[in-house]
């Protein structure tokens, strides 16, 4: 499983502030840089930082592979970043689900790639329904992040940082 395959990638994307999207019909997540109504999640680039995407459900895991086991919807990457990142569009998204997805897919990640090399690791449960996520407590962030080396953040807003 390569999570790194250039079929499943696009980008990279150097624009201040871009979107993701996940039409929920079967196809792929993708990026959107101009149809701000469409993005479940907003991405935050500040510094203009070549970010590049990458579709994880449906393509880098399709879905008659791993029946029953969660994935995350996507990937974005630069030199010294990796975000994974589930989208949800639900008025009451299950943060547990969201969650599973995310801890599956790294499960996924980390069994095939080394990650070493990336200093910031974070995973975000993007909702971008009138009732987000419930904040994720101390201790939660705390387990997840021994358990894998990834920060855990619940909100609809990336944020690339330099």
């Amino acid at each position: 499983m390569n999570f790194f395959d250039p079929a499943c990638q696009s980008g990279p994307y150097t624009a201040v502030s871009f979107g993701i999207c996940d039409p929920q019909d079967s196809t792929v997540a993708y990026v959107d840089l101009d149809n701000s109504g469409d993005w479940i999640a907003s991405v935050d680039n500040p510094q203009g930082r070549a970010i590049t995407f990458t579709a994880i459900d449906k393509c880098v895991i399709k879905d008659h592979e791993y029946i029953g086991r969660g994935r995350c919807d996507a990937m974005l990457t630069a030199t010294d970043l990796l975000y994974l990142v589930e989208l949800k569009d639900q008025r009451i998204a299950r943060k547990a689900d969201a969650i599973e997805q995310l801890e599956s897919t790294l499960n996924f990640l980390l069994a095939n790639h080394d990650v070493s090399k990336y200093r910031h690791k974070k995973v975000f449960l993007c909702n971008r329904r009138k009732k987000p996520f419930a904040v994720l407590d101390n201790e939660r962030q705390r387990n997840f992040f021994l358990a894998y080396g990834f920060r855990i953040d619940a909100q609809a807003r990336v944020l690339i940082v330099s």
